[in-house]
């Protein structure tokens, strides 16, 4: 199995980037969950612990409160929006094993929020498609690094498997 190399300076552009994709969809958790306020608290850490004002070890509760924020929101397009924030917050959670489930945590943010869009959308796969192209255009080149290192992701059966190759194989270009 091959090794990640991935710096502080690396996680943090992860997050940002991460963070980029979650808020683009927020407003569609935010509209079903007003007074729910997890998912914009993990994007906040995210952008927090970027900036170097917040370390590492809060992260894992507020993806966590987000990841619970999808599971109590009752719409799919919210709860979509509610897991790309959580998996931005996580995002600097990435081991130094290349596997697919670490690729997963890096790019999670663009794929469910692509999602995200799809379900508000009555399952319009043009919406998606832009905000992957979005996703892709805004990575910086420390993301790009990061998915290079990981396993190349095979297309696979559900909607959010081929958002993701798609993601993936552009990211690796």
């Amino acid at each position: 199995m091959n090794k990640v190399t991935i710096s502080e300076e690396d996680r943090r552009l992860l997050g940002v980037w991460a963070a980029d994709c979650a808020e683009r969809v927020l407003p569609l958790f935010e509209e079903k969950a007003p007074g729910d306020t997890r998912p914009r608290e993990a994007i906040e850490g995210i952008r927090s612990y970027a900036r170097g004002k917040l370390r590492m070890g809060p992260l894992r509760s507020l993806a966590f409160a987000a990841l619970a924020a999808a599971r109590d929101v009752g719409d799919p397009a919210a709860a979509a929006a509610a897991r790309a924030a959580g998996y931005a917050a996580a995002t600097p959670y990435i081991h130094p094993l290349a596997t697919a489930h670490q690729a997963k945590h890096a790019l999670g943010p663009a794929m469910q929020a692509a999602r995200a869009g799809e379900l508000a959308a009555g399952e319009d796969t043009s919406i998606g498609d832009t905000e992957i192209r979005w996703a892709i255009e805004h990575a910086p080149p420390a993301v790009r690094g990061i998915v290079r290192q990981m396993p190349v992701y095979s297309p696979g059966r559900s909607r959010l498997d081929m958002l993701r190759y798609q993601l993936d194989a552009a990211l690796r270009r």
